[in-house]
């Protein structure tokens, strides 16, 4: 079996590398901090892509390993891997609007205990950009035990405080509104793509700290040599690269195994792994990074931090390293 890249999605990689290269710059996450508007140049160019969303896992994950690499700001993580799959679930109209990247959206799932699974909560968490998109479709259990979804225009949304200011998160009220059924074992199908795409953005950010990291290496002297000529450091940077390698084919295996619609014992390990792999490589690679900068990627000056906190940011979203690694037992524990 044939598991490399096709021409066609060689050729979506290098466009949106040079793409994002010339129009999502750190000075962007910068201006984004202070400003969400800052962002909105580079959503006109990322709307181009809007029906990615729609279209295989792979090819999104693709895309999405190289809006990772730059931490780009900005609704096309929302809109894609969240927003346009509930809309193809109930049937909406809506759906072939977001997929020429006319409106934006994002989903309101998670309650109070930041979980993204189906419940009854009057507040959902975990809401990203909820005060820029058009439409935030808010996921609830219905008083029958399944689900349903609610289209809102701009509800009222109260930001939350995190450590990644290019991803805004936000908390959101349950509105009155038309309540739209929707099976609840497609809204956990729908969760799993997310995360799949989520843990390929997050190999994008891993691989921008791990290159920042090694170019330090050689460019930073020290007793007159590179630094990246001592062990220790070579140590750090070997590691780097094992855990970003095995994090890249668990992801593409996970959306492979996605698109292939494998039996859902497979599906559901592989996204498992997929996204504790991504987990653990952006870890390392923000905590080795740090110390092969010699501690200056904590200053605001330094470009590193953005990345960092992109990494720890969507380490938690979608569920935890540890949270995967727990569900993970389970599903191979139950065969026992």
């Amino acid at each position: 079996m044939d598991f490399a890249f096709s021409s066609d999605q060689d050729l979506l990689r290098e466009t949106a590398r040079n793409l994002l290269a010339r129009e999502c710059t750190p000075s962007v996450l910068r201006g984004h901090r202070d400003d969400p508007a800052a962002a909105a140049p580079l959503w006109n160019h990322l709307r181009d892509f809007s029906a990615l969303g729609a279209g295989p896992t792979v090819d999104l994950c693709v895309f999405a390993e190289e809006t990772g690499y730059v931490a780009a700001p900005g609704p096309f993580f929302a809109t894609t891997a969240l927003f346009q799959p509930v809309l193809g679930a109930i049937g909406s109209g809506l759906a072939d609007r977001a997929s020429t990247g006319e409106i934006t959206g994002t989903v309101a799932l998670a309650g109070a205990d930041g979980f993204w699974t189906i419940n009854k909560d009057r507040v959902k968490t975990f809401v990203l950009d909820a005060d820029t998109v058009d439409v935030v479709a808010l996921v609830e259990m219905s008083d029958g035990g399944g689900a349903s979804v609610t289209l809102l225009e701009h509800p009222s949304a109260r930001r939350v405080e995190t450590i990644d200011s290019s991803r805004p998160v936000f908390e959101v009220d349950v509105t009155a509104g038309e309540r739209i059924p929707v099976d609840a074992d497609v809204v956990d199908a729908l969760v799993a793509r997310a995360t799949v795409v989520l843990a390929a953005e997050m190999v994008g950010t891993a691989r921008r700290l791990f290159d920042m990291s090694l170019q330090y290496a050689k460019d930073r002297r020290q007793f007159g040599v590179p630094i990246g000529s001592f062990q220790a450091i070579q140590h750090k940077l070997a590691d780097m690269s094992l855990d970003l390698e095995r994090a890249w084919s668990a992801v593409y295996y996970a959306a492979m195994a996605l698109d292939a619609d494998e039996p859902t014992a497979y599906r559901q390990r592989a996204v498992h792994v997929a996204k504790a792999a991504a987990g653990e490589a952006a870890k390392r690679a923000a905590k080795d990074g740090i110390q092969i900068h010699g501690g200056i990627g904590y200053t605001w000056e330094h470009d590193l931090h953005l990345f960092i906190r992109r990494a720890y940011a969507s380490e938690a979203l979608l569920g935890t390293t540890g949270w995967h690694h727990d569900r993970l037992g389970d599903l191979l524990f139950a065969k026992r």
